[in-house]
């Protein structure tokens, strides 16, 4: 299955559509404003809430919980490494690798393709490829590059003011 994501960009905190390969509105993100960590609910096409994503706050390194009907079904977690990002989705037991800062990169699990992410680029705000292997859960899939997008942003801006 493939999905299209595409951020609203003119809109009061994170706002994304997500459509199918038909261009049928599948699922809708909206992040909440004024809270503390990054906290972003997933609805079905009828505003239903699927997933509700929630940074840990006080963590070392980013860690996002992703909860359905208020269990944890999975923790995103970013690794530390030096020189590239690592993430790993502890539930599913998936590795997430390649390459971040172009925004090209898959999700695997025991070295089986369980995604293969790209931006779009030259969009007004951010617009992702997700290609989504057969028989896998395309709701965890989006919710863990939805994570990775908001970590890669918290370290753009983060840099962005370090340089100021």
């Amino acid at each position: 299955m493939k999905l299209y994501m595409k951020q609203k960009v003119f809109s009061w905190g994170d706002k994304f559509t997500v459509w199918d390969e038909c261009s049928r509105e599948r699922y809708f993100v909206e992040g909440e404003v004024f809270t503390l960590g990054k906290k972003l609910h997933i609805l079905s096409a009828d505003r239903e809430e699927l997933l509700f994503i929630h940074q840990k706050l006080l963590s070392f390194l980013p860690r996002y919980y992703i909860a359905q009907n208020g269990v944890d079904v999975a923790e995103v977690v970013k690794e530390f490494t030096f020189f590239r990002n690592r993430f790993t989705v502890a539930g599913p037991d998936w590795d997430v690798q390649g390459d971040f800062f172009a925004h090209e990169y898959e999700i695997t699990k025991n070295g089986r393709l369980v995604a293969q992410v790209s931006k779009e680029w030259f969009t007004w705000g951010d617009a992702y490829a997700i290609e989504v292997a057969p028989a896998e859960d395309d709701l965890l899939v989006l919710s863990v590059v939805l994570v990775i997008d908001a970590v890669l942003d918290a370290q753009r801006a983060a840099a962005s003011s370090s340089a100021n």
